[in-house]
């Protein structure tokens, strides 16, 4: 039985890795301070990550599951970690500058990216700090996660103006394209890496198709048992303040994940899981006021 050390556990990306592994039959560990609710079987490591002392030792961990931000993060955890074999470390595709060309592949030199900023380059430093370590570790870029228990007001936006059948505000036209990956494909990729242990340490992930922000909305009213209708928003205004997604479309060359993993979950049977679970957990996400700016600025706009 693989011990499994995931750092958070408590909140979607950590969480569903957790509760996936365990399903799975892994011994699994978590790391967290303990101000949250753990997930179910899993081993609670109490401690900032910040300030771990000898919290980690005498342990060996067969995985490590990192969702770090910044180098300092990743530093702390290896200085802390007494002994492991395989490392992950969950980045993000915002690592890639917005002016490279599209599909950015895993050679796509990375950057500041001006709509993620610091995120992007934290993000960076941690698979810099990484490698320069454990040149072994394994880094994955995702597009936008999703599924059940996202606490981000993405999907369950659209799902909320699904429910209270409002018609949708749209960016324009609603074809700016997105690409999305179902945060349990990410805990399969894993799995198979570490069963499989490829050269290529380095890797982007996410669906093979991107699909436009109209097309998602209706799939998302859709997976509410509901048909969406829109109403098109051409005004020179910040997107944010009444859509869940920058003004930003960007799409990874996944070829190489795919060639390992071509199964990947349909988007519109991901977000029919996702709705089921916000049904009964929406007071865990962390909802934005989209309608009340909607309300107040753009209510019957033509």
């Amino acid at each position: 039985m693989k011990k499994i050390l995931i750092t958070g556990g408590t909140v979607f990306v950590s969480r569903c890795a957790a509760e996936y592994y365990i399903a799975k039959g892994y011994d699994v560990y978590v790391l967290n301070r303990n101000s949250r609710p753990q997930p179910k079987s899993a081993k609670l490591l109490q401690a900032d990550r910040h300030h771990l002392g000898n919290i980690l030792r005498r342990h060996h961990f067969d995985v490590v599951i990192d969702t770090a931000y910044t180098a300092e993060d990743v530093n702390l955890l290896l200085d802390a970690l007494e002994s492991y074999r395989h490392y992950f470390l969950i980045s993000s595709s915002a690592v890639y500058p917005e002016h490279c060309p599209q599909p950015f592949t895993e050679e796509t030199p990375c950057g500041a990216n001006l709509i993620w900023s610091k995120y992007g380059t934290d993000k960076i430093k941690a698979e810099q700090a990484l490698f320069a370590r454990n040149p072994n570790a394994y880094t994955l870029r995702p597009p936008y996660l999703y599924g059940a228990m996202n606490n981000i007001y993405r999907e369950a936006f659209v799902f909320d103006c699904a429910l209270a059948d409002r018609p949708f505000y749209l960016p324009k036209d609603g074809e700016m394209k997105l690409q999305f990956f179902h945060v349990y494909d990410l805990c399969r990729f894993i799995e198979i890496l570490w069963e499989t242990q490829p050269k290529q340490h380095l890797w982007n992930v996410g669906n093979q198709d991107v699909i436009s922000v109209r097309k998602w909305v209706e799939l998302c009213y859709l997976a509410a048992g509901k048909q969406a209708t829109f109403i098109n928003v051409y005004r020179d205004i910040e997107q944010r303040n009444y859509f869940c997604f920058y003004n930003y479309e960007y799409f990874l060359d996944v070829s190489k994940q795919l060639a390992i993993m071509p199964d990947i979950k349909p988007l519109n049977i991901g977000l029919s899981e996702a709705f089921n679970w916000y049904k009964d957990n929406a007071a865990q996400v962390n909802k934005k006021p989209y309608f009340e700016y909607i309300d107040s600025n753009l209510k019957g706009l033509l």
